[in-house]
């Protein structure tokens, strides 16, 4: 395949929705290959933009022949290793050169395969460290209204979408939430908006009512992406960090969307100021290649947990078969160099400008009823149409349909162009939304 982003390759088919035997095969939307760069090809083979980076994934741009030739390799010199008791090169290089991305002081890095296990081992790796410092109390964590960490019983614990939780009721300890900070003053705010950050506060008041004692951590996306954008207030980040470091609780951001170039830098955190005692990170790891996440984490957690575990036995009763798996691995290291070489995280930052202002038009249609975003990554909420959610389902088909690939959540679409999207690339995005857009009646 070719390495040129913007010429045409063919890749393996891929089907649209989990489930879909169950459903009306005909009537969904279906990506038959992926063209390198920014487009799929549906079943007609017509181009359709990619407006999300597949599923915020996809960073790099599509049929990267680099990935593919290091994939190809890997399995031709090893194609699976274990993990546990054991090593393998690929793995070590790749954590290396994430540390060397990474924010200060995160250079230890546990790998899985999914960003729902990340969070789920991130959840793990806090309760182990409190039990090594003798605080084996501390078992409650803390997340946040509109919140998503992943599907697996953990991250569902820490949801604040009631739809991710309404099937499991019953199955899952309660968590406290901290309350969203979307507030009714900042429609059509682009960027950090001014006020909010003293909805940080609700930290304190849930110390005083579970006391700082008994909490574990505290689990933040940088910018809530799966719920529709939420870009953090100014300051309340910083808030949250020097309250949960007063406290002894660690603080984990969740950067599985965020990560790797989407705000401009290679970690929301290093955006915003911010360092975590905890980051988890998946998709574009890989540029959605092959399934990986992992845990970035400080040192001293790591050999906290070491320096308490008996002589010549296991650290952290923890892991995944294919955690870390050596072919993920040989992905990792070509993604990772494609975006230093290319400079793909200045890119990304140099097109964000220009893509939140050509997205700032939209404001003047009707059914445009707030837009937020910052960086590569934006939220378009319409205003309802019946049941909330039923546009948002409606108009992803609709724009698919016209050319334009993106994710909706309930009334809001979210777009994340790939990192390798030019300044026209943003305009057709804008075009189709705004003539699709235009023909909704409110």
């Amino acid at each position: 395949m070719p390495s040129d982003p913007t010429s045409a390759a063919v890749l393996s088919p891929h089907l649209w929705l989990p489930f879909t035997p169950n459903r009306d095969f005909a009537r969904q939307p279906k990506i038959l290959a992926a063209a390198s760069g920014v487009h799929y090809r549906d079943t007609a083979g017509r181009p359709i933009l990619d407006g999300s980076s597949g599923l915020f994934s996809v960073a790099a741009g599509h049929g990267r022949e680099e990935i593919v030739r290091a994939v190809a390799t890997q399995l031709e010199q090893l194609d699976f290793a274990p993990t546990f008791y054991r090593a393998h090169p690929p793995g070590f290089e790749a954590a290396r050169r994430l540390a060397a991305i990474l924010p200060e002081g995160l250079d230890r890095v546990f790998f899985v395969n999914s960003g729902s296990e990340a969070v789920d081992s991130a959840m793990k790796i806090a309760l182990a460290y409190h039990r090594a410092r003798g605080e084996a109390q501390r078992t409650i964590f803390v997340s946040r209204e509109r919140a998503y960490h992943g599907v697996n019983l953990g991250g569902l614990s820490l949801a604040g979408i009631v739809n991710n939780r309404r099937a499991f009721a019953g199955a899952l300890p309660g968590v406290p939430l901290l309350r969203h900070t979307l507030l009714p003053g900042q429609r059509f705010v682009l960027g950090e908006p001014a006020e909010g950050a003293e909805l940080a506060d609700d930290l304190l008041r849930i110390i005083a009512t579970h006391g700082a004692e008994n909490i574990a951590a505290v689990f933040v996306e940088p910018i809530a992406g799966s719920t529709g954008v939420i870009v953090p207030p100014r300051g309340y980040l910083q808030r949250l960090r020097e309250i949960t470091r007063a406290h002894g609780i660690l603080l984990v951001f969740d950067e599985v969307i965020t990560g790797f170039g989407r705000t401009g830098q290679a970690f929301a955190s290093q955006s915003f100021g911010v360092v975590p005692d905890l980051l988890t990170m998946a998709k574009a790891i890989t540029n959605g290649v092959i399934p990986a996440g992992a845990v970035a984490l400080d040192r001293r957690i790591q050999q906290t947990i070491f320096d308490a575990a008996p002589e010549q036995q296991i650290e952290f009763f923890h892991g995944y078969t294919t955690g870390g798996h050596p072919v993920a691995a040989a992905a990792a290291i070509a993604t990772l160099a494609l975006y230093e070489r290319e400079k793909l995280f200045e890119r990304g930052r140099a097109l964000a400008p220009y893509f939140l202002e050509r997205l700032a038009t939209l404001r003047e249609l009707p059914v445009v009823a707030d837009l937020r975003g910052y960086g590569l990554l934006a939220g378009v909420e319409f205003a309802p149409d019946g049941a909330p959610g039923a546009r948002g389902y409606r108009l992803q088909q609709t724009l698919f349909d016209a050319g334009l690939h993106l994710k909706t959540t309930g009334d809001t679409a979210i777009l994340a162009p790939p990192l390798v999207a030019t300044p026209a690339h943003v305009d057709e995005i804008v075009s189709i939304l705004r003539r699709v857009l235009a023909a909704e009646r409110v």
